[in-house]
């Protein structure tokens, strides 16, 4: 009964900010690796951020010094903090969990969320 519901998405112009969160539920998560990934039309799923049971992030180079991620293992809650977004940021942002560690391999997580659309206009 593992869920994973992403919200926050929404339409923005370039240069806004934007905020996702994702809740976890059916399971202890508090150990377990948490990331973001993005889908845009037509493109494979790319990775975005990744923060491990203890706080420790990696973020994809397209992001890095522009968005944050971070985590509240009491709350098993995992969210992403998005600034100076681009019109090439634009996607469907999935929340994942990977219940050995992080990765950067959309194939290496075991749990998704059912995506939340980020559009940013020019």
């Amino acid at each position: 009964q593992v869920q994973l519901v992403e919200s926050g998405g929404g339409l923005v112009q370039a240069g806004g900010s934007l905020r996702l969160s994702c809740a976890a539920s059916g399971r202890t998560f508090s150990r377990d690796g948490m990331a973001w990934f993005r889908q845009a039309p037509g493109k494979e799923r790319e990775f975005v951020a990744a923060i491990s049971w203890n706080g420790e992030s990696t973020y994809s180079d397209t992001v890095k010094g522009r968005f944050t991620i971070s985590r509240d293992n009491v709350k098993n809650t995992v969210r992403l903090q998005m600034n100076s977004l681009k019109p090439e940021d634009t996607a469907v942002y999935y929340c994942a969990v990977n219940a050995f560690s992080v990765s950067v391999h959309s194939r290496e997580y075991d749990y998704w969320g059912q995506g939340t659309q980020v559009t940013v206009s020019s």
